[in-house]
């Protein structure tokens, strides 16, 4: 779908350093030698207990349509370094322009929930390749596991509310409000105001009419019954353009009429005031006016930490309709995510494990062609453990947490589990079978009911166990152990 956004090759939407590096890769002989990245993140966003997956679908679309045109290739025939002449020679603009993908990719499916050190991606191919890959990458599964993200945590307040997302006229450029609306559709929300997106994505969409409609005729109630004689079997009416229990009044008026008609008053939309009495208010003069069935919309502003305090309030509010604090991230607008080499084969072809050292024990990253292995019971998830696939696991498994190496956990073989990477592209071919955006939303909601609800609170949430397998934990630790003593 990106590439309908853009009509264009997107092979230069990477940063120049990773130009820079794969012209080094070539010049010096190693661009085809075999490499493994892992791309992950280090913290949960919102202060909260889990991270929604999103994006896979993404990059799909960009990797099955990656490639250097003739035009890029000008551009960066065109670049110059500090002494002004050229920074790339001929040979690898041609060595660029016949490249074919190689990589393998193994990802956790869109929907799925996870959390820091665990990699959502794997990539494995020529180093050269893999490296060009690390910034759009991460550009597409940021962003949109972040919102997908916040989209989750408001479900998690609605319930059975239904959710709108209205942000396209806040988010950041066409393409923020686009991606956004697609995260928020598989976080949970049920549609959005962003015509394209139902277009390209197949998301319901949904809207009614702004302050202007109301502000354009001479009263009100004129407004409301123009806006019902068009538009009968879509009427929900904004309010709160004056008096917002006055507006409520002449909705009636107008629902009495469209029932005369054969229709029916759909919902009422609060957009300022105090949304918590103004929504009690407004389903009473509803319910008396025998207008049970008609919604109560509630926008302004609103994010999960509101909401969840309109429900404490009492609120009436039925349709919750979200915009800039979704599509934007108001309160963390950054994942984080980040794109590690980890493996790289040696002349002999043995792998050498790599490990990017720190002094925040957080920044150490974890060297391994990794898999993460997530352990069940009859209650739901218990354990998620990372573990190198190039060494062979006992039959009991113990995993270990990286930062207090005293705490552990071991499982038999008989603990369920399941792997949650899986293969995507095989040496540049695509051999999954991508979920409909509708089955990936689905994906959310079932992952979410099986681990505890502690993780899902939003004030000091449950630390969810995530350890490195104790083989793994012993190479990371013999690593570090190495570097530090060589420097």
């Amino acid at each position: 779908m990106i590439n309908r956004l853009y009509d264009t090759s997107l092979g230069l939407l990477t940063d120049l350093y990773q130009l820079t590096m794969a012209y080094g890769y070539w010049k010096s002989g190693k661009a085809e030698q075999e490499a493994v990245f892992n791309l992950y993140f280090r913290k949960h966003a919102f202060q909260g207990g889990f991270t929604i997956a999103c994006g896979l679908s993404s990059v799909i679309d960009y990797l099955n349509e990656y490639r250097f045109d003739e035009a890029d290739l000008e551009y960066i025939g065109s670049l110059t370094g500090n002494d002004g002449k050229k920074l790339f020679e001929s040979g690898f603009l041609d060595y660029l322009s016949k490249m074919e993908l190689k990589c393998s990719v193994d990802a956790v499916p869109e929907g799925t929930v996870v959390f820091p050190n665990e990699p959502l991606l794997r990539i494995q191919g020529p180093i050269l390749q893999c490296q060009l890959l690390e910034t759009p990458l991460l550009n597409l599964i940021n962003f949109q596991s972040l919102v997908a993200t916040k989209a989750a945590r408001m479900r998690l307040v609605a319930g059975d509310d239904t959710l709108l997302e209205f942000g396209l006229r806040r988010a950041q450029g066409p393409d923020g409000g686009m991606t956004a609306s697609r995260a928020a559709y598989i976080g949970g929300f049920d549609a959005t105001s962003n015509v394209l997106a139902g277009k390209l994505y197949g998301i319901p969409v949904k809207g009614t009419h702004a302050h202007s409609w109301v502000m354009s005729f001479d009263s009100e109630l004129e407004a409301f019954e123009t806006y019902a004689q068009h538009m009968p079997n879509n009427v929900t009416l904004l309010v709160d353009t004056y008096d917002s229990l006055q507006g409520v009044k002449h909705a009636i008026t107008v629902g009495n009429k469209l029932r005369e008609r054969g229709y029916d008053l759909g919902a009422i939309r609060l957009d300022s005031g105090d949304l918590a009495y103004l929504s009690i208010e407004a389903r009473r003069l509803l319910d008396e006016a025998g207008f049970e069935k008609t919604g109560i919309v509630a926008s302004n502003d609103l994010d999960e930490y509101i909401m969840d305090s309109l429900k404490i309030q009492g609120a009436r509010i039925s349709v919750w309709g979200i915009g800039t604090k979704l599509v934007t991230a108001f309160d963390q607008p950054a994942l984080g995510g980040v794109f590690k080499l980890a493996a790289i084969r040696n002349e002999e072809g043995e792998w050498d494990y790599k490990l990017k050292l720190s002094e925040q024990a957080i920044k150490v990253s974890t060297p391994g062609i990794q898999q993460v292995r997530r352990f069940k019971d009859q209650k739901g998830f218990v354990s998620d453990m990372i573990f190198n696939i190039e060494m062979p696991l006992p039959g009991k498994s113990t995993m270990i947490d990286p930062y207090d190496f005293t705490r552990n956990r071991s499982f038999s073989e008989a603990v369920a589990y399941e792997d949650l990477l899986v293969p995507v592209f095989s040496d540049g071919h695509l051999i999954y079978t991508l979920p409909s955006i509708h089955e990936t939303r689905e994906r959310v909601k079932d992952q979410l009911t099986h681990f505890h609800k502690g993780i899902k609170r939003f004030v000091n949430p449950h630390t969810y166990p995530v350890g490195l397998e104790k083989q793994l934990f012993d190479l990371k630790t013999d690593l570090i152990v190495k570097l530090r003593t060589n420097e």
